[in-house]
């Protein structure tokens, strides 16, 4: 057992509720704060969240008595607040703002699951959560049980996943696959682990925070028999950390599952190098390692949960050299329209000549990498597998030598500014020595 190093806090309105019942996972989801009058009855309302709770067409708002009692009731910024109830300004539209901001749909071959990138699957197992964040990326579909999958779009989920043997790591999210009934997640883990070729297994789920006591010994049992299996948590503040997601997490550990954690960057809420650092330490202490740190996504409702960019690229400023390296997440921005995840983070080199490189710590000081002068490129250690299917390879395909260009769309119909073919135009020009074989190099002329 964790040492309860952390909080463990109750409302009052809980304090005679039977500790056989508070700590019942399935008492906590039947007992959700979801309306105006059970939410006064824990912390007094705004007039904003009042509004925003009378409204139509609210993304869906349902918080377990847990979460709710770690929030302060006489602090309306409260970090905890903000990111589970709703107000007003929820429902105001913003510049760039999408329904789909990651384009999931568009990598979408059946319903449910998106292959963004080539080795890897994102497979949507339940539309459903333990409690909803306000900034939630899926809002198009989270929440709505009617948006849920059906048994045959499973099915075509896993024949999809059987016939692409690229695919070597299934993370399973939703909503959050942890509120599935224990037989029902064992199923789905036993079709995946039936395939070959998929090597490793994650869960992404937010229930460790949100409902704790979810994480059962019958629970960790099930999850153990699918090594290697992995899991990501999701904590954006301090706050969110007590005695009993330590307790989760810990038991989680014990059975082999490595936890990391994804936060996203949130206005008001943890915008903040100090906030950061005193989270990452916390994360540290549980066996948790900091993972992702997300910009905000520029989804429906998520507009004044956004900061500039610069604001993520400050905190890891404030991170890396201040603290362990394994403390220090991947600044991320998801790339709107389906370009997947771009890290960004400081700029650490400053120059560089043909045998030196300038760069500079996290204090400021500049220091001079002097390069090998003998270092033969072509000696190289050679693989001694084979390479990775072509497709999908961008700039390591042109280091690689596999093309020359990345082209935008239409790229060459536009510069060819509707002339004619004349004899000047001679397609081998374009062709150049030494970049793929004969027979690829001929391959390209026939198609120019």
């Amino acid at each position: 057992m964790v040492k309860q190093t952390f909080p463990s806090k109750r409302a009052p309105i809980y304090a005679d509720v039977p500790d056989e019942k508070w700590n019942n996972w399935r008492w906590q989801l039947s007992n959700r704060i979801n309306t105006p009058e059970e939410f006064e009855q824990v912390i007094p309302l705004t007039d904003s969240e009042r509004k925003a709770l009378s409204a139509a067409h609210l993304f869906r708002v349902d918080i377990t008595p847990y979460f709710i009692s770690l929030i302060d009731p006489d602090d309306p910024n409260d970090p905890i607040r903000k990111q589970v109830v709703p107000t007003e300004v929820e429902m105001a539209p913003f510049t760039a703002m999408m329904e789909d901001s990651l384009a999931e749909d568009r990598h979408s071959p059946v319903p449910g699951l998106v292959h963004r990138y080539p080795d890897r699957a994102l497979m949507l197992v339940t539309t459903q959560c333990a409690s909803y964040c306000r900034y939630c990326t899926r809002s198009r579909i989270v929440g709505d049980p009617s948006a849920t999958f059906s048994r045959s779009e499973f099915e075509m989920q896993i024949e999809y996943l059987q016939r692409t043997p690229q695919i070597r790591d299934v993370l399973l999210s939703g909503g959050d696959p942890l509120v599935l009934a224990p037989k029902i997640l064992e199923e789905i883990l036993t079709r995946l682990r039936e395939i070959p070729h998929l090597e490793i297994l994650r869960i992404g789920s937010r229930v460790p925070v949100f409902l704790p006591m979810r994480i059962t010994e019958e629970l960790t049992d099930i999850l153990q028999k699918f090594h290697p299996m992995w899991l990501n948590i999701h904590v954006n503040h301090s706050n969110e950390i007590t005695a009993e997601l330590a307790e989760a997490c810990d038991r989680l550990t014990r059975a082999g599952i490595p936890l990391g954690n994804q936060a996203v960057l949130l206005a008001g809420v943890n915008d903040n190098v100090h906030i950061q650092r005193q989270l990452v330490h916390d994360l540290v202490r549980m066996r948790v390692r900091p993972y992702y740190l997300y910009q905000c996504d520029l989804v429906e409702g998520a507009g004044h949960f956004r900061t500039p960019v610069a604001k993520g690229i400050e905190i890891i400023e404030g991170l890396r050299g201040h603290t362990s390296g394994y403390a220090v997440p991947v600044f991320i921005v998801d790339a709107p329209g389906g370009g997947g995840k771009i890290p960004v983070g400081p700029n650490y080199q400053i120059s560089m000549s043909d045998h030196k490189i300038i760069l500079r710590n996290f204090e400021g000081f500049i220091t001079t990498y002097e390069e090998p002068t003998n270092y033969k490129p072509e000696d190289a250690a050679k693989p001694g597998l084979k390479r990775p299917e072509p497709g999908q390879s961008g700039i390591s395909g042109l280091l690689d030598g596999d093309h020359l260009f990345i082209k935008p769309e239409n790229f060459d119909e536009v510069h060819d500014r509707g002339g004619t073919q004349h004899r000047l135009k001679d397609a081998s020009k374009w062709v150049p020595l030494g970049i793929g074989s004969g027979d690829e190099q001929e391959e390209d002329r026939e198609q120019d």
